[in-house]
């Protein structure tokens, strides 16, 4: 009875719910009761009665987290009127978990274990689980090097700027960059090396420090970004394609351009820009009227950084070192809060929370694990740990410092 009065009563709900949602998310701490009212009165149910809410037991959720429909039913511009709002699944699932967490039906350690809490976006996500037992065994059981794990720092904001992001990643920036130098020199040049990893893992600024590296070296080093490949966004979501696979690119153009660099040749790539969501080509590979493309010139060492560059079996032969640069899902949104919406104006705010929660898992499923499953180096950032296969340490242990 005193916990129906609990949930029937807003101010009691809120007051309860704030105090345990500290323990999910210890960044809640920073907000007063009134703020974090504000937030949650956007996710009320209806009624207004959070006794309405119909919870599932935990085994029935963990099944809908892991399964791949669930992710791909979710819409990423849903709208009610004018705006977009938060896809009706999205809002049910962070409900239930408000409420079994009011009401004792779910632990605390339960919903830490299975999901991370957004504060900006003031929802739960699925806490996927990229180290699976096969990437783990490909990558010699456990990492070649381990450090700190500065990014437990980030688990207090709501969003983090670069600077901070880096300067938490030093040292296994540095030993995968030392490890990188070594390979190369054991397998030689021209080569092609791969970075792929999710969206604000940190693949670009990485790509522009080993470009330094390699050119205070006396190397020429140049990149090819699969980015600029991809075709217009407003195509690949009517397709539903997104980014997560071939048929996003202009494939064509990827590989003519891939097989000419390789030979020495200057290669002219398309440009995507990320503001509109349009490529410089049209779906034939002509250039648009207007059309910017970019040229590249050939180098020593052929950067190329993507979501899946291993995983088209097009291209995926000239590639001479594969690497996923990882960051957990929970420091990522973070940045792209800082990056992707506060400087870069790249999204509409609820948009952004639909698409996240949306490609992220769909995204570790079908991009990243798999390439973690034949990758030569993994770099996780967050655990703050490089991997690399036993082969891969073979080649470099015979590399003199």
């Amino acid at each position: 009875m005193l916990l129906d009065n609990i949930l029937a009563d807003r101010e009691k709900f809120s007051t309860r719910l704030f105090q345990l949602m500290q323990q999910v998310n210890p960044g809640l701490a920073e907000l007063e009761l009134y703020e974090f009212r504000y937030a949650l009165d956007n996710l009320e149910p209806e009624t207004g009665n959070w006794l309405d809410v119909v919870l599932e037991d935990c085994e029935s959720i963990e099944l809908r987290i892991t399964n791949l429909d669930f992710y791909k039913s979710i819409k990423i511009k849903p709208r009610s009127g004018d705006h977009i709002i938060l896809d009706p699944a999205i809002v049910m699932l962070t409900n239930m978990l408000f409420t079994g967490l009011v009401s004792g039906k779910y632990p605390v350690d339960w919903i830490k274990q299975h999901f991370y809490f957004d504060i900006r976006g003031f929802y739960f996500l699925h806490r996927t689980e990229y180290f699976t037992s096969r990437a783990v065994s490909h990558l010699g059981g456990r990492p070649y090097l381990q450090f700190e794990k500065k990014q437990a720092e980030f688990e207090m904001k709501q969003d983090i700027g670069y600077r901070e992001f880096s300067l938490a990643n030093a040292d296994v920036d540095q030993a995968f960059i030392g490890s990188a130098q070594k390979l190369i020199a054991a397998r030689g040049t021209p080569i092609v090396l791969a970075i792929a990893g999710p969206t604000a893992a940190g693949k670009t600024e990485i790509v522009v420090r080993l470009h330094e590296t390699f050119r205070k070296a006396g190397q020429h080093t140049t990149s090819i970004e699969m980015d600029n490949f991809l075709t217009d966004r407003d195509y690949r979501e009517e397709m539903g394609i997104h980014t997560q696979g071939k048929e996003a690119l202009h494939l064509r153009l990827l590989q003519n351009n891939l097989e000419q660099i390789c030979q020495g040749n200057k290669i002219t790539t398309p440009r995507y820009d990320f503001v509109y969501g349009t490529s410089s080509h049209d779906l034939d590979g002509k250039i648009k009227p207007g059309g910017k493309p970019v040229e590249v010139d050939p180098a020593d060492i052929i950067f190329i950084e993507g979501n899946f560059p291993f995983l088209v079996e097009e291209i995926s032969h000239y590639i001479g070192i594969k690497v996923v640069y990882l960051t957990d899902d929970s420091v990522r949104i973070k940045r792209k809060w800082k990056r992707d919406i506060d400087y870069r104006k790249k999204y509409e705010p609820t948009y952004f929370r639909n698409r996240f929660f949306k490609d992220q898992f769909i995204m570790a499923q079908i991009a990243y694990i798999p390439q973690m499953e034949i990758s030569d180096m993994v770099v996780d950032t967050t655990g703050a740990a490089l991997w690399i296969t036993p082969q891969t340490q073979a080649l470099l242990e015979n590399v003199n410092d």
